[in-house]
């Protein structure tokens, strides 16, 4: 059965961080809620049918046997991407950011530097400050709403004393770009050079549109594959960030046991089991879900980005390759509006990210959730026009 992703589903008193969750964020928790990174479409049918079999039979213990998820990774990857991996180099974890905070500890020093690209997702900054290590900026370039990385800026500043380690996004959030196979080799060859071990977080791996291809950083090159760490999940694709589970994939072996060895005395070694169900079920069976998705995402994306350019012109939308992630540009409203974000939560009751949470870069933005359905983005999408109408 085809799914039906313009179908609303009620997700308030459900516990849910993006419906229940806001006041902490926003001051009011009645708000229409365009704004954390997950979905409000159902997962596809095999994984409901997984984890309601897996409740069914009563008995959550200790998750001890993972041959069935190695197999539902590895099987993934090389069909979506043509990685060939081999078991030993996966690890479960409880999420990206959890493995991220590892490796840092694993892989540097408190007083270490750690290089990141903003504007870019903001819990980067608290992993590296809260580890005790230093952030330093490598701003992209933006032209027109398009991005680029500013290569001879991270030449410079992966040769800074005590850098040890790039954070790469890739598909980026949120700007929406997916690195180009020449972009990726560029990072391997100045990293590489300098000695810097990249983590690249491509958890929005799958959600790629039109001509661009995702290409994870391991398959550049060997040189590429012992440099580096990909965090991957099926969070994002299938809608499953409640349950906790994602990959930490490693080809190196010394480092892939400083990273096990930091998990094993973080307690976070052992998965959970619903997750794991739900992993295996959305990666052997889940294909075709996606792909309607991907459809329903761009229509969606179409959507917004012929609103804009019709009813609110002075707003522009850099064209996403990947993720489900607008970054929309309210700069020429500053001067009349002030914070975009708070002017469209005051005005027209719409709960979007403030761009200047993404770090240098971001100030005048605002990140829009596109991944919800379409008479729900239609109605956020009228109460921003009408809010700026009302004050021209």
């Amino acid at each position: 059965m085809k799914p039906d992703f313009d179908r609303i589903i009620d997700r308030k008193n459900t516990r849910s961080m993006k419906w229940d969750g806001m006041e902490p964020y926003f001051g009011e928790n009645n708000l229409v809620p365009l704004w954390v990174a997950d979905m409000d479409f159902k997962s596809p049918p095999p994984v409901i049918e997984a984890l309601s079999r897996r409740a069914e039979h009563g008995v959550y213990g200790y998750a001890g046997s993972y041959n069935a998820y190695f197999e539902a990774v590895r099987g993934w990857m090389q069909n979506r991407f043509g990685w060939n991996l081999e078991q030993e180099w996966i690890s479960p974890a409880p999420g990206v950011i959890p493995a991220l905070i590892l490796l840092i500890n694993a892989l540097s020093m408190p007083g270490d530097r750690v290089v990141v690209q903003p504007p870019v997702y903001p819990p980067f900054f608290a992993a590296v400050n809260n580890c005790g290590r230093h952030l330093v900026y490598n701003p992209l370039i933006e032209e027109q709403g398009c991005y680029r990385i500013d290569f001879e800026d991270l030449e410079l500043k992966l040769a800074w004393e005590r850098v040890r380690l790039l954070i790469l996004c890739s598909p980026h959030n949120p700007v929406g770009r997916v690195w180009t196979k020449d972009e990726l080799e560029q990072v391997v060859s100045i990293a590489s050079r300098h000695g810097v071990f990249v983590i690249a977080d491509e958890i929005h791996a799958d959600l790629v549109f039109g001509q661009a291809r995702h290409t994870p950083l391991a398959m550049i090159s060997d040189q590429a594959a012992q440099n580096c760490a990909v965090l991957t999940a099926a969070s994002k694709t299938f809608n499953l960030a409640g349950l906790q589970t994602s990959n930490t994939i490693i080809k190196n072996e010394k480092i892939r046991n400083l990273y096990w060895t930091a998990s094993k005395n973080s307690g976070f070694a052992r998965p959970n089991i619903f997750g794991l169900e739900a992993l295996i079920a959305a990666y052997n069976e889940g294909e075709s879900w996606l792909e309607e998705l991907l459809v329903y995402l761009s229509g969606n994306y179409a959507l917004l980005q012929n609103y804009l350019a019709e009813k609110m012109p002075s707003l522009k939308a850099a064209s996403p390759e990947g993720t489900y992630l607008a970054w929309v540009d309210c700069r020429a409203i500053l001067s009349r509006k002030g914070n975009p974000a708070r002017f469209f939560q005051d005005e027209a009751g719409l709960a979007f990210n403030d761009g200047s949470d993404y770090g240098p870069g971001g100030a005048g933005f605002i990140r829009i959730n596109f991944a919800c359905p379409r008479p729900l983005l239609e109605q956020a999408l009228e109460s921003m026009a009408a809010a700026l109408d009302n004050l021209e």
